[in-house]
């Protein structure tokens, strides 16, 4: 049996926010001022200080691109199934893509859209967690970050591999109605991961997988080393094989690209 509907729709109300440092940094504030509510996305024209993944910055034009977070409380899922809600949100962000982008779009693992080899758009997936005297810490809410280049068609030279829609494309497009689009992709992959479960989520994510099944190098520490991109386990791990088959949890290597 499906499970209840969650009650809420991604994307509603879209708030337009003139400027902010952070759209993840805004959304925070407004749940620990018990202002927010679930569904809500916050959408940036500009954002002057963005989160990427472990600490990087993500730099974008004013005007040129989405900057936007969702927020919403995942209550079907528990702290353990995180990586259900990032791959839920990555392949949502690849369909949204792939109908102006083609095929050539992929999932970089852990949750990186590439288009052949340029980032095109970045997931930060940040959380609200509550502490129990008794009993397992809940999942309060979910900080869904997702920056997309857009419009954008020159990037600072600090920034490797970067692309946009236009660039794919040649033509112009209205960031607030893509954004609206994207929240409307995310919507539905997220009630059928709550309604169908993991398990085809999970399918399609390793389906479009970036490198998928390619010889590609890969930073430890201060070594270097090429494997074999496999899979994604369901815990989220990138499995490799180079002789020997391992398990990659996120953090433990950079691509080397």
């Amino acid at each position: 049996m499906p499970l209840p509907s969650v009650g809420y729709s991604l994307g509603s109300p879209f708030i337009e926010l003139q400027s902010v440092d952070s759209t993840n940094n805004y959304a925070l504030a407004q749940i620990h001022a018990n202002l927010a509510r679930p569904g809500t996305c916050y959408f940036a024209h500009e954002q002057t200080t963005g989160k990427g993944q472990r600490g990087k910055s993500w730099a974008t034009e004013k005007d040129a691109n989405i900057t936007m977070t969702v927020v919403l409380t995942p209550s079907f899922l528990q702290l353990f199934q995180l990586f259900q809600l990032s791959a839920c949100v990555a392949v949502a962000t690849y369909y949204f893509l792939s109908k102006y982008a083609g095929a050539s779009m992929a999932i970089k693992w852990p949750n990186d859209l590439y288009w052949r080899n340029n980032k095109i758009a970045g997931i930060l997936i940040e959380n609200v967690i509550g502490k129990r005297k008794k009993g397992p810490t809940t999942w309060n809410w979910a900080v869904i970050g997702i920056g997309v280049n857009v419009n954008q068609t020159k990037f600072p030279t600090a920034i490797k591999n970067a692309g946009s829609l236009k660039q794919i494309t040649g033509n112009e497009f209205d960031t607030v109605a893509l954004g609206k689009e994207l929240c409307e992709c995310l919507d539905q992959t997220y009630k059928k991961l709550m309604n169908e479960g993991f398990e085809t989520i999970h399918s399609e994510y390793g389906n479009l997988l970036y490198k998928k099944n390619e010889i590609v190098k890969f930073k430890r520490l201060n070594r270097v080393f090429a494997a074999t991109v496999k899979n994604v386990n369901e815990s989220g791990q990138l499995v490799i094989e180079h002789g020997i088959e391992e398990r990659l949890d996120f953090g433990e290597v950079e691509w080397v690209l």
